[in-house]
Parts: structure tokens; C-alpha cells; sequence
């Protein structure tokens, strides 16, 4: 077990928090942070930071480099041919008059989670029907529904979405084209 003593520099194993000893009891050490919190943390609960002079490596600066140094999984995507480009698309509104009789009623969230519900739910039967393009309509508002729907697609391995036609949609819908295997 470590032993620190009152005036120790010390890091949380658990958190991002530095800070200096300012009171021991028994295992209990109150620490006050570099941002001048008073904090209380067990001492297996700390590790000390080097001293002047000392190199040490922490927690947070290891999963920082982790972080970096992380590559991301390159996805294998076919080449679209022409006449795949020009298959007929299924469009899903996503506007809220379009999916329940009257929204009165009805919280910000309790639409989205509708309308996302419809998403997901129009998105599967694509797939499992094999239909290639499906626009989606959302609208252009304040961009949630539209950041939502990108999230979504991020999720599915063989797809590609991209800002639908602006001389049919506008700027308020998304199309997403399936890679058949």
C-alpha cells in the first residue's frame, strides 16, 4: 500500500483529477485539486506524481496516446454502376403530421423518438427487401432529427448516406444508397 503523507502531489486512478494533500485521516485523504476543489478519495484511490525531475507516465496520458494512435477499421465498399445509380428510390417522410394523426401533446422527445423509430423500422425493411436507395425526409429545422438519422446509418456496415437531390428535396433529406453483397 502506498503511503502519502500531507503536501504529496497526487492523480486520481480513476478520473482526471491532480491535485495536492491537504488532510489524511487513516484511508481516507483529502486532496485539493488544481482547480481548488476540496475532494476525498481512498489512498488506493490515488497514485502520486513524480517529483521534480522524476518521469512518470499517467492513466490519462496513456489512453490519450492509445487514443492517437488508434486506426480506424477501413470499410470494403463496392463501386456503384451506372444503372444501380438510377434505381428507384423508396422515400420515408419523417415529418411528424405524416406519421400520427395530431402531434398535440406529444414532448420534443416523444416525437423524435417516433420519428426515429420509423427510421430504423423503414430502414431494416429495406435491407431485408433489398431495395438500394431510400431517402429519407426530415426536414431542415434545427438539424437534431437530421444528426440522429446520420448516427443511425453510422451503425450499418455496407451503407452510405448522402444529402438527397436539392432540386426535388431541398436541403431536408438525406439518401441512402445499400451495398448488396
Amino acid at each position: 500500500m502506498m503511503r502519502f503523507k500531507v503536501g504529496d502531489k497526487v492523480e486520481a486512478i480513476d478520473d482526471i483529477v491532480r491535485g495536492k494533500i491537504v488532510h489524511i485521516h487513516g484511508k481516507e485523504i483529502t486532496m485539493e485539486s488544481t482547480e481548488g476543489f476540496v475532494l476525498r478519495f481512498f489512498a488506493e484511490e490515488l497514485m502520486p506524481l513524480p517529483k521534480d525531475g522524476e518521469i512518470a507516465v499517467s492513466n490519462f496520458e496513456v489512453a490519450k496516446i492509445k487514443a492517437e494512435k488508434e486506426i480506424p477499421k477501413r470499410r470494403h465498399r463496392p463501386v456503384a454502376k451506372p444503372k444501380e445509380r438510377s434505381a428507384p428510390k423508396m422515400e420515408v417522410d419523417l415529418h411528424i403530421e405524416k406519421l400520427t394523426k395530431t402531434p398535440k401533446g406529444m414532448t420534443n422527445f416523444e416525437i423524435l423518438n417516433l420519428q426515429m423509430d420509423t427510421a430504423k423500422r423503414q430502414l431494416d425493411f429495406a435491407m431485408r427487401k433489398r431495395i438500394q436507395k431510400v431517402v429519407f425526409i426530415h426536414g431542415v429545422g434545427e438539424g437534431v432529427l437530421k444528426e440522429e438519422l446520420y448516427f443511425l446509418f453510422r451503425n450499418y456496415e455496407n451503407v452510405k448516406f448522402y444529402d438527397a437531390d436539392y432540386q426535388k428535396y431541398g436541403a431536408g433529406a438525406t439518401e441512402v444508397y445499400f451495398f448488396q453483397k
